[in-house]
């Protein structure tokens, strides 16, 4: 039998995360050596060694690194499963609460599009009620992989399409936002050379995927945190033309001359079968013609 249990997967999920055995019996608030018991039979199951242990510490065998992309899709759509579910399952009941569909978005980007979609959408008959769910820098993929959303704007090249169906609704260029008082802040336009190696601005840092690349530039959660340090002078960004709706009287725009375009798209679950969804997202492709940025 080929068949993997969730347990399974979570328990082999967070050994490969933290590669320490202790760290991760801890994560999941059990012993040690049932957690360590639980990974050999699993080991055993599929006839593969996933880890490889030493006094040296815990690493994963190329096996193993394949089992984490593969688990971790699995727990997704396991997950996703429930909560879309539970979701449309409100609706099965006379009188009760029109669908819901939960829409996936960036904090404080692409806001005119986005408006301009939820507003035409509202206009169509039997429009199903849209929550609007405002994550992170690359939240986004994430929700939508794991259930929380139905459907996403997902901004290239920072999210990944892999897996979904999507449109198009976007593209445009990328600003510099410093503060305001910085020599650069004259500028008209920059590069990206004019703005890689800067002593006393370093470029703020996102986490992709939890995790932050490396580099001189402080690391940054969300806007209200970076809005706060640029004002302060202590970092700038790049960020996509879009991005100048929540710009502070403190803060510059700079256009950069030789930054590749970002592309939102609108993006969904291959399988979804929703007819709400399918009327979202036809209302979504009208839009395209009327997507170019405005300042």
């Amino acid at each position: 039998m080929d068949a993997l249990e969730t347990r399974e997967l979570r328990y082999f999920i967070a050994v490969a995360e933290e590669l320490h055995f202790g760290r991760a019996a801890e994560r999941l608030g059990m012993a040690q050596p049932p957690l360590s018991r639980a990974i050999q039979r699993l080991e055993k199951h599929l006839g593969v060694c996933l880890l490889d242990r030493d006094r040296r510490g815990v690493r994963l065998t190329g096996a193993g690194q394949v089992l984490l992309h593969e688990g971790r899709a699995a727990l997704d759509a396991t997950a996703a499963a429930a909560r879309r579910t539970r979701r449309s399952g409100s609706t099965d009941h006379p009188g009760g609460p029109r669908e819901r569909l939960v829409i996936a978005v960036k904090a404080a980007a692409s806001h005119d599009l986005l408006q301009r979609l939820l507003d035409a959408y509202a206009a169509e008959p039997d429009a199903a009620e849209i929550e609007v769910l405002a994550g992170g820098f690359t939240e986004q993929e994430q929700m939508l992989r794991d259930g929380r959303a139905d459907v996403a704007l997902l901004i290239v090249p920072f999210n990944s399409l892999a897996g979904f169906d999507s449109e198009e609704l976007l593209t445009e260029g990328r600003i510099a936002v410093l503060p305001a008082r910085h020599p650069l802040a004259a500028r008209t336009v920059l590069s990206m050379a004019d703005i890689g190696d800067v002593p006393d601005l370093p470029i703020a840092r996102w986490p992709r995927h939890g995790v932050y690349a490396p580099g001189p530039g402080p690391e940054v959660r969300d806007h209200t945190q970076l809005a706060q340090l640029i004002a302060l002078g202590r970092t700038m960004a790049v960020v996509p033309d879009s991005a100048r709706t929540w710009l502070w009287h403190q803060h510059a725009a700079v256009p950069l001359t030789d930054a590749p375009p970002v592309h939102t798209h609108i993006a969904w679950p291959p399988h979804s079968r929703s007819l709400a969804l399918a009327s979202l997202i036809r209302t979504a492709t009208r839009l395209i013609p009327d997507t170019a940025p405005a300042h």
